[in-house]
């Protein structure tokens, strides 16, 4: 964890986030915020349509794969082997769809 901001008051609204980053990471970072207003709590588990935007990469599918159906993670799909790798869509605890992927050694992108 990077940050974990207490609720504020900010332009009239409470906000409270948390950001996150892999360890290691120096680019990547997700803001996970609470949703403040009615318009916004309207939109939890719903921000995308019902359509994945969020991908979980994993350097061991099976591993990840088990030890999170294993503490209770609701898998929408049986994995499945696709050209790129080998994949199942997840749901996080509001909704949002995920992919657990591991990529092929040809598909996975140069350090």
């Amino acid at each position: 964890m990077v940050e974990d901001s207490p609720a504020k008051e900010w332009n009239g609204e409470h906000k409270r986030w948390v950001l996150v980053r892999p360890p290691g990471s120096r680019g990547t970072d997700l803001l996970l915020a609470r949703a403040s207003t009615p318009e916004e709590s309207t939109r939890i588990g719903n921000q995308t349509g019902g359509r994945v935007f969020l991908f979980l990469h994993t350097d061991d599918f099976w591993r990840d794969y088990r030890a999170m159906t294993a503490r209770g993670m609701k898998f929408r799909e049986s994995p499945r082997e696709e050209r790129y790798g080998t994949v199942a869509v997840f749901e996080d605890l509001y909704g949002n769809l995920w992919d657990l992927l591991e990529l092929k050694q040809r598909e996975r992108p140069l350090k």
